[in-house]
């Protein structure tokens, strides 16, 4: 394969249309079902509903909760409650609970809200945080969309596309300068998921890039234009220029500020979920237990104070390593 010069500071039109591609990908007819059923929540309010995650990497629709991002046009239209909204502008997003049973068979999944000017701002260099374009680096597809709106089928690719070029641009300084887009990229999400409060084992990076190589391949040399980041991506082999020790020690302090960050917004949102997710404490001693291996006991009186017994678990989930 011929290699791709990539010099310049390039309008992202390729990687738009690449990931517009992915998000045009047909879902399972479970998940649109589901989706329709969880935008009619939100009425004339809702614009847009994103899948993601684990379940759309492996197919298992029954054996996980099902992930959605659900994209609203605003936070007081969507829920008539100036609580919630202050909540989902502040600490974003809002992650709420739903089951529906289709054909006989119950689903359950976790979505958030966001407005989609607000998702555009967090998937975008704008944003400091890593929680929404770690996700959105990742494969997704766009399952449903506001009838008579076929403009924000563009809206929602030109934001998703942020993401993987801010991951690379973020992740530029502590990258190695020759790699294989395998490494590139596993390096970049180990980044990603020191930068929050996660469950998950180490190597979840080399598990993503595992389960989608092929969209990685094609995305990484226009994701690195669309960064403006200087490099040459031939076959699978990527350099880029050496960083300078300069470059190398500003990237270390802005991930040790984003850990920092990143970690106590998570520890924020895990509280607020108690409040906002149907058996959300529930959920989080599931989840920890499935990734970490660690057994985490829920008792009666963190069920009755679900906020202040997320506190201690939080506490006790630190003490024995279960996330980190």
């Amino acid at each position: 394969m011929t290699g791709t010069a990539v010099k310049e500071h390039l309008p992202s039109e390729a990687l738009t249309d690449l990931v517009a591609a992915q998000l045009a990908t047909p879902a399972h007819p479970v998940v649109s079902a589901f989706a329709g059923r969880v935008a009619q929540r939100y009425g004339a309010a809702a614009e847009a509903v994103l899948f993601y995650g684990s379940a759309l990497r492996t197919g298992d629709l029954s054996g996980t909760l099902l992930d959605f991002y659900v994209l609203v046009d605003g936070y007081r239209h969507a829920y008539g409650s100036t609580g919630l909204a202050i909540a989902n502008r502040l600490i974003p997003p809002n992650v709420f609970y739903a089951e529906e049973t289709i054909e006989g068979v119950t689903y359950r999944a976790k979505y958030a809200v966001l407005s989609t000017a607000h998702f555009c701002q967090l998937a975008s260099p704008a944003c400091f945080n890593v929680s929404v374009w770690a996700r959105f680096a990742q494969p997704s597809m766009l399952v449903w969309v506001r009838e008579g709106r076929p403009d924000l089928i563009r809206t929602v690719a030109n934001a998703v596309a942020q993401a993987p070029a801010t991951l690379l641009r973020a992740a530029r300084p502590m990258l190695p300068a020759s790699s294989t887009i395998r490494d590139l990229w596993v390096a970049a999400f180990a980044l990603t998921y020191g930068s929050e409060l996660r469950a998950e084992k180490k190597g979840k990076g080399l598990e993503l890039f595992d389960l989608a190589p092929d969209y990685y391949l094609a995305i990484t040399a226009p994701a690195l234009r669309a960064a403006g980041i200087p490099a040459t991506v031939a076959g699978d082999q990527v350099q880029l220029p050496t960083a300078t020790g300069t470059q190398r020690l500003i990237g270390s302090v802005a991930w040790s500020l984003r850990s920092l960050q990143g970690k106590l917004l998570s520890a924020l949102r895990l509280i607020k979920a108690t409040a906002t997710f149907t058996g959300g404490i529930d959920y989080l001693a599931w989840k920890i237990t499935r990734h970490s291996g660690v057994t985490v006991e829920i008792k009666p009186w963190h069920r009755r104070h679900p906020i202040i017994g997320g506190l201690f678990l939080f506490r006790d989930l630190k003490r024995k390593g279960a996330i980190r």
